[in-house]
């Protein structure tokens, strides 16, 4: 943990020594900030996964590929002294190399019994999809990239593999499960029905899918539809949300076009779109700007003031960034404040 502030302790002196040179603080110094932040002390429960986490997710979509090595874990070291301890990645980030940047970080810092370790799988090249063989293949291959013995939540990204059946993966999922390889199941890409269908398994011995990862924020709220919210209801389904900043737009930096907009450019989808994302960040702004917090720190807020929502998966080019976005998990807006970026997001 860093020190803020002055050091004003003074070294032991022995007779006959020379008096130490190292200066007191100022009266008016910073006070020191000693142990664990209080972020340390905020966990909620992960579903029925039996993961207790911070509310905030720290992706690693962008490590080893936009974010080198060294910068990525001084972002996981200071997600870390902020009180988090979820970490999600994906085998298909960077071909593999956002595992690779984490495992080591895993392994030289040892922290691996301190941090909740969420991996999605089903879309490396070498491994695709959701069948028995391959997800084998996938899971003893994140495993091997992560430096560890276990994935404590494993995503299913049905995305992926439209061909193999879902009894199947569920099978496979049980025998990983049982033999220590995966804590908890979660699923990435699921309709609404495949998600009641994994239920019925679930009833005859298949492990449950406990933790619902689907792409929303204020900007994208379609593909968490009424079917899908309530399913995850019934199932008492924690929801971990990605695209949390819509690719960083919702931090408020990129102002000028939303990112997936460019193939429409043009059309009056696209003029649509960047309207009603100006009109957005406009409302964030203001909310912003009244609580005294940044944007991306709004955008979180509104996403854990969402039903079903326990932690958003965001992710971070800087350290900063961290804690912008740490900094959401305090946020608690009001029914008005909802209510006004929701109008502007409409």
């Amino acid at each position: 943990m860093a020190y803020f502030g002055v050091d004003s302790t003074l070294s032991s002196e022995s007779p006959g020594t020379a008096p130490s040179t190292v200066p007191a603080a100022h009266p008016s110094a910073p006070i020191p900030v000693q142990g664990p932040s209080v972020g340390h002390n905020v966990r909620v429960s992960l579903g029925d996964s039996g993961a207790e986490i911070f509310p905030l997710i720290l992706g690693g979509a962008e490590f080893g590929w936009n974010v080198d090595l060294e910068s990525s874990h001084d972002i996981l070291d200071t997600y870390v002294e902020l009180g988090g301890n979820a970490v999600h990645t994906s085998d298909s980030f960077a071909a593999g190399r956002s595992e690779h940047i984490i495992g080591q970080w895993l392994h030289s810092r040892g922290l691996r019994d301190e941090i909740v370790l969420a991996v999605r799988v089903g879309g490396h090249a070498d491994n695709p999809g959701l069948g028995s063989v391959n997800l084998i293949r996938a899971v003893e291959a994140s495993l091997t990239r992560l430096r560890t013995d276990r994935i404590d939540v494993l995503y299913l990204d049905a995305g992926s593999d439209s061909a193999s059946a879902l009894e199947d993966t569920l099978a496979t999922a049980e025998w990983l499960v049982e033999s220590g390889k995966v804590r908890a199941i979660g699923a990435f890409g699921f309709t609404a029905a495949q998600l009641v269908e994994a239920r019925i398994f679930s009833s005859a011995g298949f492990p449950r899918v406990t933790v619902l990862d689907v792409p929303f924020n204020v900007l994208r709220r379609h593909e968490f539809d009424a079917d899908l919210r309530l399913v995850a209801g019934a199932q008492s389904m924690a929801v971990t949300p990605s695209h949390a900043l819509e690719h960083g737009f919702l931090a408020g930096r990129q102002r000028t076009r939303l990112r997936g907009v460019l193939s429409v450019r043009g059309t009056q989808l696209a003029a649509n779109l960047n309207r009603r994302g100006s009109r957005t960040l406009r409302a964030l702004d203001a909310v912003g700007t009244e609580l005294g917090v940044p944007d991306a720190a709004v955008a979180v807020g509104w996403l854990l003031a969402q039903k079903l929502v326990t932690a958003p998966i965001v992710n971070a080019y800087a350290p900063q960034h961290v804690e912008e976005l740490v900094q959401g998990v305090g946020v608690r807006l009001s029914r008005a404040q909802l209510a006004d970026i929701a109008r502007a997001s409409e």
